[in-house]
């Protein structure tokens, strides 16, 4: 594609209060604040891997790599066409030294992984911003790319089994998924990981949570936590303070630091 139509096609959005600007498409999926807050409820350390599942334009792992210098990270996306936007959104923040994206199904076979150079056991680290709507009980959007980005009919489970072989001993999984959902994702987590940790993200204090984050251990037998919610705006409608400091100025939350 043309320069020009690539432009035309695509607008260019700052992040984290500018320390990312991303490209992404003008129509269809665009990133929002569950990237963000996804990369902020995973820890990470310099010298490890950590991988994006269902990366988009890269939101998520190019705001974690902003924030932890030497960590190294490779963004999965299904979609070719967000995929080389996600390539193009690594030059564009110069971090090309330690960040790639790779097009491929976060849902594929390890020989599919291991060719894009993501053999079993060399991540550290697995967040993902998986298809959340059941095909069956939501309305499809019209745009493809929405809903190859939020519909999926066979569920977390395949996503969690590509993470679980990923993952190294001891390796951590951070979530972001639908609050009403929290039941079936807890159910899939059950097999393979443990010390299952939970924050949910209300939109205000008198409302019900919209979103869940979830972090979990491969192969850990500890218990469930459950953590005090994140409350995005306050009853007027202004964002919380602990809301901009996430959003804006790439503060982390507490599942980071678990």
């Amino acid at each position: 594609m043309r320069r020009e139509a690539v432009a035309a096609a695509t607008t260019e959005d700052a992040v984290l209060g500018g320390r990312l600007v991303l490209r992404q498409p003008r129509r269809g999926h665009r990133f929002g604040h569950d990237a963000i807050l996804l990369a902020a409820a995973t820890g990470a350390a310099a010298g490890e891997h950590a991988v994006d599942f269902g990366a988009g334009v890269g939101a998520a792992g190019l705001a974690l790599a902003a924030r932890v210098p030497g960590l190294a990270v490779t963004l999965v996306e299904i979609d070719p066409a967000l995929a080389t936007l996600a390539a193009d959104n690594i030059r564009r923040n110069r971090l090309e030294d330690r960040v790639r994206a790779v097009a491929l199904d976060a849902t594929a076979t390890a020989r599919a992984f291991a060719a894009a150079a993501l053999p079993p056991g060399s991540a550290a680290r697995v967040l993902m911003n998986p298809p959340f709507n059941d095909r069956a009980t939501r309305n499809l959007s019209p745009d493809a790319g929405r809903r190859l980005a939020h519909v999926s009919a066979a569920g977390i489970a395949p996503w969690l089994r590509s993470a679980g072989r990923l993952l190294a001993a001891r390796g951590t999984l951070t979530v972001i998924w639908r609050a009403d959902g929290l039941a079936d994702l807890l159910s899939a987590l059950a097999r393979g990981f443990g010390a299952v940790a939970v924050q949910p993200v209300h939109p205000r204090p008198d409302a019900p949570a919209i979103r869940v984050l979830v972090r979990a251990v491969k192969a850990s037998r500890a218990p469930l936590a459950l953590l005090p919610a994140l409350v995005l705006a306050d009853a007027d409608g202004r964002p919380t303070a602990e809301a901009e400091a996430v959003l804006r100025h790439g503060a982390t939350l507490p599942l980071a630091a678990m």
